[in-house]
């Protein structure tokens, strides 16, 4: 895509144990220490148009939070390059620039209970020359009115505000650093839904105002379908499925994909009265040890001998939509 503005080109990510004083006493005993790597992220490659939303979706332990720090600049590849409107994001091991931020799951956390709010905010911008001291209050109270909250609320502390007028805050201070993109990682998971719901109306209506391209992780597939232009598919490191939101809920065509639709459960009653609710069958496997070929093949039920041998990649099914499945068709 020629237009694309966040490129994530084949990146990996391994995490390797550290190797304790005990490890290495029992190593020389005989016994066996694990040493092998975590394979949290394995060889992603996505594109996102300017003033887009992506939506990033998978289970838990899949890998989309690692992702996203890379996409975000918190974290280095071990291999492959994240690109920002043609630069890389990460340049000698360190975060270039200020044009990404994230919105983190928990505000509770995210949030030095310490610091007042106008100092939370305002410590980057002046950090960075986007505003002066003498105009920071101003300048951080024009951010809270857009984030949903008085702009009065400067002065008081993380504690003194609910779960979701923090996580206001926590919008605001990414939004006071002027960014172009927002990696949002699972920012209404700890939420209450009605709550969820303000928040995600905040995020359509912050990109369509300020023109932000968003990255936005979850698992909740309602959330995503609502707030996302584009949807990934992820399972135990690796993209499954890619397209239009409106496509891959429409026909979703990998297997891992089609369960995770069939899993959401639907308040649906047929003849007999019975409330129908199919959950992926099995465990995700280790991502010290994943399975060859398709990772998904354990569980998939369909899966073939091709499966169990050939790693397939990424083809476009049409126009928009690709789906890393021999059988997808």
């Amino acid at each position: 895509m020629s237009d694309a503005f966040i490129t994530i080109e084949d990146v990996y990510k391994r995490f390797s144990p550290p190797i304790s004083l005990t490890d290495k006493i029992v190593a020389r005993l005989g016994a066996r220490v694990d040493t092998r790597p975590v394979r949290a992220v394995d060889g992603v490659t996505l594109r996102v148009e300017r003033g887009k939303t992506l939506g990033l979706v998978g289970e838990s332990g899949c890998g989309k939070s690692t992702l996203g720090r890379m996409i975000a600049g918190i974290m280095e590849p071990t291999s492959g390059q994240v690109r920002i409107d043609g630069e890389p994001v990460m340049t000698g091991g360190k975060k270039a620039g200020t044009r990404i931020q994230t919105i983190f799951q928990d505000p509770f956390a995210s949030l030095d209970p310490r610091m007042r709010v106008g100092d939370i905010i305002a410590e980057g911008p002046i950090a960075h020359g986007l505003t002066t001291k003498a105009d920071a209050k101003a300048y951080v109270a024009e951010y809270l009115e857009r984030a949903g909250l008085d702009g009065s609320f400067v002065e008081r502390f993380p504690h003194q505000f609910s779960g979701g007028q923090r996580q206001r805050i926590a919008i605001a201070r990414a939004l006071a650093m002027q960014p172009d993109v927002l990696v949002c990682d699972e920012p209404v998971a700890s939420l209450d839904v009605s709550i969820q719901a303000q928040i995600v109306n905040l995020f359509l209506k912050l990109r369509r105002e300020m023109a932000i391209t968003l990255v936005f992780i979850s698992h909740d597939l309602s959330v995503v379908r609502h707030v996302s232009d584009d949807v990934a598919i992820m399972y135990l490191g690796r993209i499954v499925e890619a397209g239009k939101t409106s496509e891959v809920y429409a026909d979703p065509k990998h297997p891992y994909t089609q369960g995770l639709m069939e899993s959401v459960p639907r308040l649906r009653i047929d003849e007999d009265e019975l409330v129908h609710f199919k959950p992926i069958l099995g465990e995700i496997p280790s991502p010290l040890d994943p399975p060859p070929g398709c990772h998904f093949n354990p569980r998939c039920p369909i899966a073939e001998a091709l499966c169990r041998k050939d790693d397939p990649r990424l083809r476009a099914l049409s126009p928009g939509h690709e789906a890393a499945c021999h059988l997808a068709e």
